[in-house]
């Protein structure tokens, strides 16, 4: 499987590298557009049909992350570091494995609470 994605506030948000209506799927039009509360609800119905995918999990870690919620954060990127690595594009081009945006969503979420 193949995404892509860019980085939110410091946080990987990945989606798919298909047409737009996939993007909605993976809750990426609504976190790019600031409707985290509409990503929140896309990516909790797409994640109970595919739990195992990484970029939902991913995107919904980046949705807690961002609205005060660190300990759901970490369990969704802590559940992505306990599969596969998955490889992703993001939108400048660039790849990383799932593992390695997870890895990067958990130090931010370590530098947002340090500073606070």
């Amino acid at each position: 499987m193949r995404v892509t994605g860019w980085i939110m506030g410091g946080v990987a948000v990945a989606a798919m590298a298909v047409p737009a209506t996939a993007q909605v799927r993976t809750g990426f039009t609504a976190i790019s557009t600031g409707s985290l509360a509409e990503a929140e609800r896309v990516l909790t119905r797409e994640r109970a049909m595919f739990p195992q995918r990484p970029e939902l999990m991913l995107n919904l870690a980046a949705v807690y992350a961002r609205t005060d919620r660190a300990a759901q954060a970490r369990a969704l990127y802590a559940d992505v570091l306990d599969r596969e690595p998955v490889a992703m594009e993001l939108a400048n081009g660039s790849v990383e494995t799932s593992h390695q945006l997870a890895r990067r969503g958990l130090s931010q979420i370590d530098l947002s609470v340090a500073a606070r």
